[in-house]
């Protein structure tokens, strides 16, 4: 083991107590659950402190038991004191785990000078010392024993996940469902709070109490922002929790700063990454979204005002400033949408104007007809006449060729809008010439 680096050891510590805890956070993440997360990272103080003090020994077992018993029971007097005494969830969290974080501090400082149990290590970690703490076994060095810990508990979760995975899910999506088809939501709830204390312990000596949140957290939450699926998800959250490991110690070289620090520095800079960049939640994702959805609608209300003027005319001309007042959108991005329109083959013409084409007329009339028929619904629902318009203005958009027939069912026999105008039939093309002057 002596020419392995310790560089590998502690990014090697650090990948397993984060994809550890970022596997069991996604499901916290699920369940809208990641400040309890944040509470028994906390609450398990006490019963690492009480084990110690009972068995006088910083060994794995002790500490394992002391942790699982002090998670669980904050696990239950969250739930007691929310469900049974109605206290609001997020107070009753803040109540246990303070309570016992709170305990566990004066506990470990209070005999401080008598026990071997080192505070700041509990709460800031040290994983530095990670190449140093061997594991000894016949004699030779296997290796670090956080390395062993932490291996072991992230082979106890993805045992935990791979063999529970239905209720995990079926529970943390519909408990109702769950009850319905066998499944103990409160078996698998305190299941997993379990296995959460165990995880938090297991990652104490290595990124500290305080630390362990983020890695609870973050890479779940930052997950989320990529996919839909949960097979995805979970194996985004590791990938996010390895790759924090190994970044997370270069930069501390790099700045002579807290490594585990570090590490959740790199997530927290990976979290604001997804947040910019997913592709469906991401900011400039739902910023182009907008974009699209405003171009789209601006098209709209050109094609719309064309097809109305046109109705009982034969003759139609459109100034630029009537084009512009139909656009309904600034004046730069009006352009930009009349100049996709005559790519999209929907307007032409030249220096004398511009008229719909065929597909233009099609497309602007299946617009007009969706509006009337929605207008028509409404106003058959009991909505004034006067009320119709900005509703049906603001849905037009979205119809599509199935939800038109379906109002038009609804709306059977009607010719004409509430406001007299005519219902274009899907095949009615409208007369006179729709043009615009450039």
């Amino acid at each position: 083991m002596s020419e392995i680096p310790g560089a590998f050891w502690i990014i090697l510590t650090g990948a397993l107590a984060a994809a550890s805890c970022g596997l069991l956070g996604t499901f916290l993440v699920l369940r809208r659950m990641s400040m309890l997360g944040d509470a028994l990272s906390h609450a398990v103080l006490p019963g690492i402190a009480m084990a110690f003090f009972l068995s006088g020994s910083r060994s794995v077992l002790p500490m394992f038991l002391g942790a699982a018993i002090a998670g669980l029971l904050t696990t239950v007097l969250v739930e007691a004191f929310h469900r049974r005494w109605r206290v609001q969830e997020d107070a009753s969290i803040g109540i246990v785990f303070t309570a016992f974080f709170a305990l566990g501090v004066v506990m470990i400082s209070a005999y401080a000078g008598q026990v071997d149990l080192d505070q700041e290590c509990v709460l800031y970690g040290e994983i530095a010392y990670t190449p140093w703490d061997m594991l000894v076994w016949k004699g030779e060095p296997v290796g670090p024993r956080p390395v062993w810990i932490l291996g072991g508990m992230l082979l106890v979760n993805l045992l935990l996940v791979g063999l529970c995975y239905k209720e995990l899910v079926i529970s943390s999506f519909d408990p109702a469902m769950a009850a319905a088809v066998g499944i103990n939501a409160a078996v698998v709830h305190y299941v997993l709070m379990g296995a959460v204390s165990l995880t938090t312990v297991a990652a104490f000596e290595s990124v500290g109490a305080i630390l362990v949140v983020a890695l609870l957290i973050v890479p779940g939450a930052a997950a989320y922002l990529w996919s839909d699926r949960l097979p995805v998800i979970l194996g985004l959250a590791v990938g996010f929790g390895v790759a924090a490991a190994a970044g997370g110690y270069y930069l501390a070289s790099l700045w002579d700063s807290s490594i585990a620090g570090a590490m959740v520095v790199v997530l927290g800079a990976v979290f604001a990454l997804s947040l910019l960049l997913a592709p469906n939640q991401g900011l400039l994702s739902r910023l182009g979204q907008r974009w699209n959805l405003s171009l789209r609608m601006a098209q709209d209300h050109m094609l719309l005002g064309l097809v109305r003027w046109a109705e009982g005319r034969r003759e139609t001309r459109w100034s630029q400033a009537e084009m512009r007042e139909a656009g309904s959108v600034p004046t730069w991005l009006r352009g930009l949408a009349f100049r996709q329109l005559r790519r999209q083959g929907m307007v032409e013409g030249g220096r004398g104007g511009f008229q719909l084409t065929q597909a233009g007329k099609a497309q602007a009339l299946r617009l007009l007809r969706g509006h009337r028929l929605w207008e028509t619904y409404l106003n058959r629902l009991g909505l004034p006449e006067d009320h119709v318009h900005a509703a049906a203005d603001a849905v037009e958009h979205f119809l599509d060729d199935q939800l038109r027939q379906e109002l038009s069912a609804q709306v059977a026999g009607a010719q004409v809008d509430p406001q007299g105008k005519r219902i274009p039939d899907p095949e009615t093309r409208p007369s006179g010439d729709a043009t615009l002057r450039s």
